[in-house]
């Protein structure tokens, strides 16, 4: 079988590609399959995880990120050309290779990809949730836009050989779709060591952008700090995007530097996971989070708001973590105090938090995309 997979590009740490790197591992270890890449704005530069040998990646050269900065019009009618030459790109990429399954990581191709015509069965995955374009709640132009493209998605999947999401809860909000499957995210034991949850530290990890919410946290956390009884404690944020300079500037602001840093991403992730007794999520949405089930691997315990899709399929409320009503900023810091007050507590969390290996174990879940590509081609 030759598979390929559609995605942005590598040079990220994000979610997506350390789903993309856990994927292809496994198959080259348990399969003969011939794997492929396809990325549109990788510009020639290392992938920040490594990839294993004998998987072939192309870049196609679109650049869309090009035009990141420009203005309204600029940005619209360079996107318009970018698409056009990606989809003439792809097309020909696609004859040449013959693939049996393309796999497109969303948006991306998805858009134009079951219109082409070239033999291979068609899957798309949504690693975020139906919500995607409300995020924002926004209003006007911008809101009629969003629910715009909603609804072009709910067409969009149906075209799709197969449609998969990481949750029952984002299934059961797509409705009645014939080819929707729920094939969750795999727990991978990324560290060399499990947490103690005996270190005065609580982690952060992901794209300081809108959706992580670190805003949210950094409000939280000055809360936790307006007592010297938490002094010692420290707030470690690892990740990069546009919000870096504005939520430094929250952290000066609140006079919590000494407890609060934001570090750049890091391959070694599971390392300062085990160095942490916690991790904590503040965002407005997810799909499945990575970081969320590589954490609670390595033995931390999760405080996180109660965001749809998501936590509830991982976090069992009061045994392996804590959930806090969306949004509710004194809640979100009340819960992390209660852990911090309690080691016994965090410990036991942690424990527990360790099972998720077994529930969403990789040859599991691998297992069930094995079958999907096998099925597909019957």
């Amino acid at each position: 079988m030759k598979l390929i997979y559609c995605i942005h590009s590598l040079y990220n740490p994000g979610g997506m590609e350390r789903v993309l790197l856990n994927k292809v591992v496994w198959f080259r270890e348990h399969t003969d399959w011939e794997i492929v890449i396809v990325t549109t704005d990788q510009k020639n530069g290392p992938t920040f995880y490594p990839f294993p040998e004998g998987v072939r990646m192309v870049d196609l050269g679109v650049n869309y990120s090009d035009d990141n900065g420009k203005g309204f019009f600029a940005k619209f009618f360079g996107y318009i050309k970018r698409r056009q030459l990606h989809k003439r790109l792809f097309h020909r990429l696609l004859k040449g290779e013959k693939p049996d399954v393309v796999d497109c990581f969303y948006p991306g191709e998805c858009s134009f990809v079951p219109a082409l015509k070239d033999g291979s069965k068609k899957v798309m995955e949504l690693h975020q949730s139906k919500l995607f374009h409300h995020q924002y709640n926004r209003s006007g132009l911008m809101g009629l836009a969003d629910k715009i493209r909603a609804k072009m998605d709910e067409r969009l999947v149906r075209k799709f050989d197969s449609f998969v999401v990481l949750t029952e809860e984002d299934a059961q909000m797509w409705g009645d779709v014939p080819n929707i499957k729920v094939i969750p995210n795999a727990a991978k034991f990324i560290s060399d060591g499990y947490s103690n949850c005996e270190e005065k530290r609580v982690i952060a990890v992901g794209r300081l952008d809108y959706q992580k919410g670190f805003d949210r946290l950094i409000e939280a956390w000055g809360l936790v700090q307006k007592t010297d009884k938490y002094s010692d404690w420290h707030l470690d944020i690892f990740g990069q995007g546009e919000w870096r300079d504005m939520l430094q500037q929250m952290i000066e602001e609140k006079k919590i530097a000494n407890t609060t840093h934001i570090n750049s991403p890091t391959s070694q992730i599971g390392k300062e996971y085990a160095k942490s007794s916690m991790l904590v999520m503040s965002s407005h949405y997810e799909g499945f989070p990575m970081v969320m089930i590589e954490a609670m691997a390595c033995g931390l315990p999760v405080v996180t708001f109660d965001y749809k899709c998501g936590p509830r399929d991982i976090i069992d409320h009061e045994s392996n973590g804590l959930l806090v009503k969306d949004g509710d900023i004194a809640g979100l810091a009340e819960a992390l105090m209660r852990l911090m007050d309690d080691e016994d507590l965090r410990q036991k969390m942690g424990e527990n938090a360790k099972l998720v290996v077994e529930r969403y174990a990789e040859d599991r879940v691998m297992g069930e995309w094995q079958k999907l590509y096998k099925k597909l081609l019957d």
